[in-house]
């Protein structure tokens, strides 16, 4: 597919078109006959195209119109692609899986990848497993363990609700125009509900952001608002530690004290 136009700058557009990259991709995701897989932000067709080539039917969720035309064009003789034009925040993925369970792939803009991610996540239900490329640091953000500097409020909310494995990483020069700044690959696959044993779901979001607002400071000052360091010591948590050196299974469990 050509490129119809001008990357438009503000939606945070860059078109991959390294053809390794693609491939790499579309063998991470490894498509499976009547897998229902959903692409978000499709862009110019680089992975949409090749892996509609081989699957032969995708739905691709685009929010700028102007690609929308050019893209269909292109995949016309490939097969079937059903294109939703609207913003992703928007999509009720639920909806989409009316007839099964969906995989998703996708080239996500890095200026809305956290608020795409949690979207995502809230329908975790409805999704079978997610191959996302974003910007390398939120990667190592997402698969980061306990302790790691990187290691926060987005490692454990997805960790809690989803294995996420980093895959690979993709150089600036794979995109037109080049980010500045480098890509991964990463696999998120969401947990069945009996293994994530979150009580309270609500509570463990308001938790865990608490707990990493103010990273330098103890559980009893950053959870002041929400429980006692008597709450905390009930858990079996150290109400003198920071939020950083807590586990998953931690906060997990702290949660579902505080919530019984």
């Amino acid at each position: 597919m050509s490129e119809p136009y001008r990357h438009k700058k503000q939606l945070g557009q860059h078109f991959l078109h390294e053809r390794g990259v693609v491939d790499r991709i579309i063998a991470a995701l490894d498509p499976r006959p009547g897998d229902r897989i959903v692409e978000i932000g499709p862009g110019a067709g680089a992975l949409t195209l090749p892996l509609l080539r081989r699957h032969g039917e995708l739905t691709a969720i685009e929010f700028d119109r102007d690609l929308v035309g050019p893209l269909a064009a292109a995949a016309a003789s490939l097969g079937t692609l059903h294109i939703v034009q609207a913003d992703v925040l928007t999509v009720d993925f639920a909806a989409l899986a009316a007839d099964g369970p969906l995989r998703l792939v996708g080239n996500l803009p890095y200026n809305i990848s956290s608020p795409i991610l949690f979207h995502v996540l809230d329908h975790a239900p409805h999704v079978i497993d997610m191959h996302f490329m974003l910007q390398k640091e939120v990667v190592e953000r997402m698969a980061a363990a306990p302790g790691s500097k990187v290691y926060g409020r987005l490692s454990v909310m997805l960790q809690a609700y989803c294995a996420v494995t980093a895959l690979f990483r993709v150089p600036p020069g794979a995109f037109s125009p080049p980010p500045k700044v480098d890509s991964a690959v990463v696999r998120l696959v969401p947990r069945p509900d009996g293994d994530i044993g979150i009580v309270d779901r609500t509570l463990f979001a308001r938790l865990v952001r608490d707990a990493f607002g103010q990273r330098r400071k103890t559980l009893r000052n950053a959870l002041s608002n929400l429980c006692s360091s008597e709450h905390i010591e009930a858990a079996g948590v150290d109400p003198g530690t920071r939020a950083e050196q807590l586990a998953v299974a931690d906060f997990v469990r702290l949660c579902n004290a505080l919530a019984s």
